[in-house]
């Protein structure tokens, strides 16, 4: 099958992008495809053209995730001026592939704008359709979707500003979680436990453009469910060595110990299999996806909120929990492109 890989992009989650990029271009190469890998935002600009992109080496620096997110600026001066977030011969490439396999993260890629582009060119794609993505990328509308059939934390979304922030530290109840509305692998997330915290999350919530939920904190363990193909996988637990599961912690080999089957009675993980099955049919959801919950020591699960393509890199949990019922990573790629196919001439 030919196969365009498309990655990158502007998203402060770019670097996690180009890690799963390289990785699901690397897997579906070894399988027998003929696969090419193209950033979203660089497009053929400088690059190799046309079909000589599908025999092009992987860059080895593309599968490891730096600690720190990426300077957005810097990368934009790299291909010079201009609006546009899709580089020349993107669509192009598109055009002439199979399926495209998504594996952008964050805004550009997640929130259903690519997805509604590539409705419109007739080209298939992985992962959920346009209006799916866009819901599950906002955090406030997917909590406003689901609250009534998952437990969420309480939360208020708010927009943040420098006359509006002594305001938002002064009311708010602590401890909370600090978090942009449509932003992932915990670009933006902070816990405040006290007043100085909270002040600091919000200082940062405004340089990401100051749409932001505040969010009641949930003490418990930090379980996460992928569903594939209508069924949910068994989860896995996420225990950091420090701190909690932040953008370092998620991308580190060996920051966070990573447990699956997460160790947690039948009964619990009947229940956050249900729930992420829950959110993910309420909110027209297809193909895959991985939903985020914390589960109190009573065994109740709060969701937190969706991924719809979530990370394919080396640290990533979807991999991890197809490889707990006997799916490795080159076979998990394959299984996304056959469910999405179907999915596409379903128009889901």
């Amino acid at each position: 099958m030919k196969v365009l890989v498309l990655a990158g992009g502007l998203s402060p989650e770019r670097n996690v992008s180009l890690s799963s990029g390289a990785m699901v271009c690397q897997a579906l190469r070894e399988r027998g495809h003929q696969v090419a890998l193209m950033d979203l935002f660089y497009g053929l600009d400088g690059a190799l053209s046309g079909e000589n992109l599908y025999v092009a080496p992987i860059p080895e620096s593309f599968k490891r995730v730096a600690r720190e997110a990426p300077d957005l600026e810097e990368v934009k001066a790299r291909r010079g001026g201009g609006p546009s977030a899709i580089g020349p011969g993107v669509f192009e490439m598109c055009a002439g592939a199979e399926v495209v396999f998504l594996a952008l993260h964050g805004a550009c890629g997640e929130d259903g704008r690519i997805q509604a582009a590539l409705d419109l060119l007739g080209v298939p794609y992985t992962g959920s359709g346009c209006l799916g993505s866009a819901i599950a990328m906002d955090k406030d509308l997917t909590k406003r979707l689901v609250a009534n059939q998952v437990k969420t934390p309480r939360w208020e979304t708010v927009t943040v500003t420098r006359e509006t922030l002594e305001e938002l530290v002064e009311r708010t109840r602590l401890p909370v979680v600090v978090k942009p509305i449509a932003s992932g692998s915990s670009i933006g997330v902070y816990i405040a436990k006290s007043k100085g915290e909270l002040k600091k999350a919000l200082e940062e919530s405004v340089k990401l453009g100051g749409r932001t939920v505040i969010e009641e904190y949930i003490k418990g363990r930090e379980i996460q469910v992928a569903v594939l193909g209508g069924r949910a996988l068994p989860s896995i637990e996420i225990i950091p060595r420090e701190g909690f599961y932040d953008y370092a912690n998620k991308y580190q080999p060996g920051a966070a110990t990573e447990v699956c089957p997460s160790r947690i009675p039948k009964e619990w993980e009947k229940a956050v299999g249900d729930a992420a099955l829950a959110v993910f049919h309420t909110i027209g959801l297809s193909v895959y996806a991985r939903a985020d919950f914390i589960v109190t020591q009573e065994g109740v699960p709060y969701f937190l909120e969706i991924n719809t393509l979530p990370g394919m890199t080396p640290t990533s949990l979807v991999p991890q929990e197809a490889a707990a019922v006997g799916m490795d990573y080159g076979k998990l790629c394959e299984t996304i492109i056959q469910i999405s196919m179907e999915a596409r001439k379903e128009r889901l």
